[in-house]
């Protein structure tokens, strides 16, 4: 399906350049669903709108036989695009800095090739174009958490998503079975002091003492309390407190992020930075600990992610087809592979002959829009052959989380 995927290049080009100039926030992607369903409508493809909120969920093929299902997250950032691009972001502040108008682009892209081979699919095809990736909503939900709950996935065999990787040449695609990327969990500490003239410090108990002990054993825990064959994070984002330079502060705030990727981890740095926190205890003050679950880890299937890595292989070369790297950032797909079989794929958008580095999320990004057709491509491929080759007997129900 490459052939057809390079004959709508200029297609995808402009899909994705108009999703560039009118990016939306997490959701808030009524414009974009709304071109999604539009263009989905005009292929003939039955599909739902409002699911998770904002999104949009297609179908393609018969409801017998298995079904696979592709995924694309469609929210912008916001920062202030700097890119001086002719497309460039028409609105102040926000900006697609993450390749999210790609990733949309290339699933309407593989949307139209499966549609015309309709007739030949050996099952269905479950197209979901999500909101709000970026975002943890105050409820505790991202888009994919939602649409999980929702139950958009749960006659779904097995799930593809993809992203686009500026640290990978164009051309190259990533594949890595196993734990790919962290879970990202987040944690907020007020540390309680008692306040008293800065001249007469020991009538108070200083809590930004009390802090500078708390964030200092904490950078402890990955190092000393998880063994060294695991990995972790922990960071502190934020800290505030005190009034005035002659106070002695009550109470200061710090909140950070926690990264991991073995759920028992996931656990111990939970409850080790509630016992680092209560050293405020310890020492005349006190504490309040609060511990808010983000996203799990995107664990890979094994055998689905060599199955697309073989797929890769026939489009582009097998010499194009790479090991992506192992990650602490976080990514939603992860609410998906937990309940089902799932790969999580990088798509190379690095061109070597571009100056800078165009990292995701920031006011520069940018990507080589070859990648859209080897995504479109790939996606549609990977589908419509692993209906083609599905055995129940080699593709039985797996849980990862």
């Amino acid at each position: 399906m490459l052939s057809e995927a390079q004959a709508i290049a200029p297609k995808l080009i402009e899909t994705r350049r108009t999703l560039h100039q009118w990016p939306e926030l997490s959701f808030e992607e009524y414009r974009t669903a709304a071109l999604v369903a539009h263009r989905l409508h005009d292929l003939g493809i039955p599909h739902e709108t409002e699911v998770a909120r904002t999104g949009v969920v297609g179908w393609i093929g018969n409801g017998d036989g298995p079904t696979i299902a592709l995924r694309a997250d469609m929210d912008a950032l916001p920062i202030q695009e700097e890119t001086g691009l002719p497309f460039s972001s028409q609105r102040p502040g926000v900006m697609h800095a993450c390749g999210h108008d790609a990733h949309t682009a290339m699933l309407l892209g593989a949307a139209e090739i499966l549609k015309r081979h309709e007739g030949e699919l050996r099952g269905r095809i479950q197209l979901i174009f999500q909101p709000s990736e970026e975002r943890i909503g105050v409820d505790g939900y991202s888009g994919a958490k939602l649409m999980v709950e929702e139950g958009v996935t749960a006659d779904v065999d097995v799930i593809l998503g993809l992203h686009v990787d500026p640290s990978l040449e164009v051309g190259k695609i990533g594949v890595r079975p196993g734990p790919m990327m962290a879970a990202a969990d987040r944690f907020e500490m007020e540390i309680l002091g008692q306040a008293a003239h800065g001249a007469y410090a020991y009538l108070g108990v200083d809590a930004i003492v009390l802090a500078a002990q708390v964030i200092n054993t904490a950078q402890t825990l990955v190092s000393r309390r998880i063994p060294a064959i695991h990995e972790g994070v922990v960071t502190f984002g934020t800290i505030s407190g005190g009034t005035r330079e002659n106070i002695i502060c009550d109470r200061v705030f710090l909140e950070g992020t926690v990264r991991s990727f073995d759920p028992a981890i996931r656990n111990q740095l939970q409850q080790e930075l509630e016992d680092v926190a209560a050293i405020a205890r310890h020492l005349g003050g006190d504490y309040r600990y609060r511990y808010f679950r983000g996203n799990p880890p995107v664990i890979n299937d094994g055998q689905l992610t060599g199955f697309v890595s073989r797929i890769g292989g026939q489009l582009f070369g097998v010499d194009h087809v790479v090991e992506a790297p192992k990650t602490t950032g976080g990514e939603d797909f992860s609410w998906y592979s937990c309940k089902t079989r799932g790969s999580f794929i990088r798509i190379g958008a690095h061109n070597p002959a571009w100056p800078g580095k165009h990292r995701l999320h920031t006011a520069d990004f940018q990507i080589d829009e070859e990648a859209l057709v080897v995504g479109a491509a790939l996606l549609a491929q990977s589908a419509q052959r692993w209906l083609y080759e599905y055995d129940p007997e080699h593709w039985r129900h797996v849980e990862n989380c």
